[in-house]
């Protein structure tokens, strides 16, 4: 069978199981609730996914939209090797059961699941799939919301480029997860190393610029007030020329996600912050005694 057919096969099961396995988070505390959330590359189908970190954090939050802003599925690792995981296919069933109760969740395809693009406008188990569109937040904002790989010079002009790419980064991932083991078991905290290595290499820092500011006059020439994306895992909200360009991260190395408060607030968070927050809501206040005389 061929790796797309794979790939498809894969992802029709995976629609047939919503709600059969083991994704029922605990349901003793309240969530943490937000207007809307984006998490986009989490790259399932890969060693490096941090699938279970990645259900902890969907178990302890709610959203009245989920935005998945591709890279979701890594139909490129897939079709060199295939890995599937019991944790990925929780991940799978979690969003489809949030779907099911209630939540709008739209998944826009990227480079790596380019595949599903042959299903955009389709909705499949309560999921939209769309190309690109326009978030309007609580407060009147209007923000693009897109993958970015066709801003990437490397995707559009050297494809195969790309794919090296990939390779190389798939090594350092691995390590990445190793040393992260290592750091746990020493106590210490979850530390990238591909994002120090990416902020140190002159080339890639210039990349990101040129990325960033691309989709930002993108958003510009439509006549937008921001742009929200994912691709290059680089978390990131800042001005560019009046555009607010946001990037919610990847769920390999940053752990991360863009959020939307219920006033409009858009802000990064982060696997560690929503797991502490949570650990935080477990601990309650012991009682004053009371005074006797």
């Amino acid at each position: 069978m061929k790796p797309r057919e794979q790939f498809l096969d894969a992802a029709a099961a995976l629609m047939g199981e919503a709600g059969s396995g083991n994704a029922s988070g605990d349901g003793k505390r309240e969530p943490q609730r937000f207007r809307t959330i984006w998490i986009s590359d989490i790259h399932l189908g890969t060693t490096g996914c941090q699938a279970e970190r990645l259900l902890e954090f969907l178990r302890a939050t709610e959203s009245e939209t989920l935005y998945l802003v591709g890279d979701i599925i890594d139909g490129w690792q897939l079709r060199r090797r295939w890995y599937w995981d019991q944790s990925h296919n929780n991940v799978v069933q979690t969003v489809l059961k949030k779907a099911k109760k209630g939540t709008n969740v739209v998944f826009v395809p990227g480079n790596h699941d380019e595949v599903v693009r042959q299903f955009i406008d389709l909705d499949f188990g309560g999921i939209k799939i769309r190309d690109e569109l326009v978030h309007v937040t609580a407060d009147g904002r209007r923000m693009l919301v897109l993958h970015g790989d066709r801003f990437d010079g490397v995707i559009a002009c050297a494809k195969w480029l790309a794919y090296v790419g990939d390779s190389l980064y798939t090594m350092i991932l691995k390590f990445n997860q190793w040393f992260n083991s290592w750091r746990a078991r020493a106590g210490l905290p979850y530390w990238s190393l591909s994002q120090y290595l990416k902020s140190k290499v002159k080339n890639a820092v210039n990349y990101i610029s040129s990325f960033e500011d691309a989709l930002a006059d993108e958003a510009r020439k439509r006549g937008l007030d921001g742009v929200i994306c994912g691709h290059i895992h680089k978390p990131e909200i800042r001005d560019i020329g009046g555009v607010t360009y946001c990037n919610d991260g990847d769920w390999v190395e940053s752990l991360s996600a863009l959020v939307e408060d219920a006033d409009g607030v858009l802000r990064l968070v982060t696997w560690q912050e929503i797991m502490q927050n949570r650990k935080a809501a477990r601990v309650k206040p012991v009682p004053e005694m009371a005074l006797t005389a």
